[in-house]
């Protein structure tokens, strides 16, 4: 199935596609205000360097076992988010994008994020709520917004501002629309070739109607696909 993920990996802004519905994690706007070194943790092919300033001296950070076998990450250094081989109060900003999810001790990340970051260091962290294990079996936990602020509150970390990504509706329609074709991924039979096109079919009735759903209906705060937030170091 390598060579189907590939081909609908070109499909993705498609409405066939079942992460059609999924809220971009991008935060080019926020990164581009960031200045001085900044450390990217869990980097993967060093995006986040594209959307910096001038005047920033990028790190990349990855782990080997799942940044290089999965993600082909270019990393400054490899290790572990909760061992950072870096000096106390050293950085004038941290990046953690989808990636504390993966990490097995998610408190002692934060906790190294606070010890590496200078007082006052600017924090943009992401992270998904409402997705299904993926990178198994290293995907370890999903925190809300509550569990979010009360890590960062223990860590040293003031919470500037924290926002829900993706529609209520449209977050339910992302995991209908992968529900209908996690099993052809993971079963690789003969005929599951033959329920393809009845599954593309399907994804795209109900992305095109969570679509509309989301327009004419309100949000609810409740329910969302995942979380991003700016925190800063106390």
């Amino acid at each position: 199935m390598h060579w189907f993920r590939s081909f609908a990996a070109n499909l993705r802004h498609l409405p066939c596609h079942p992460q059609w519905l999924l809220a971009s994690h991008r935060p080019e706007a926020a990164i581009a205000r960031l200045g001085g070194r900044i450390l990217d943790v869990g980097c993967a092919d060093r995006w986040v360097e594209r959307f910096c300033g001038p005047d920033v001296d990028y790190i990349g950070l990855d782990l080997p076992l799942t940044g290089r076998g999965l993600y082909s990450a270019r990393p400054d250094i490899f290790a572990d988010a909760a061992i950072l081989p870096l000096a106390s109060a050293s950085m004038d900003a941290i990046v953690c994008f989808e990636v504390l999810e993966h990490v097995c001790n998610p408190v002692g990340a934060l906790a190294e994020f606070a010890r590496v970051s200078k007082p006052g260091a600017i924090l943009l962290l992401s992270m998904p709520f409402m997705y299904p294990i993926h990178d198994a079996p290293f995907d370890f936990q999903r925190l809300t917004e509550h569990g979010l602020k009360r890590d960062l509150d223990a860590a040293g970390f003031d919470l500037v501002t924290m926002e829900k990504t993706g529609h209520a509706v449209r977050a339910a329609g992302l995991l209908l629309s992968l529900s209908l074709v996690g099993g052809l991924y993971e079963r690789r039979r003969w005929f599951d070739y033959l329920r393809m096109p009845f599954a593309v079919v399907a994804v795209t009735g109900v992305n095109l109607c969570a679509l509309l759903l989301a327009w004419a209906t309100p949000d609810w705060q409740a329910l969302g696909s995942g979380y991003q937030l700016e925190a800063r170091r106390r």
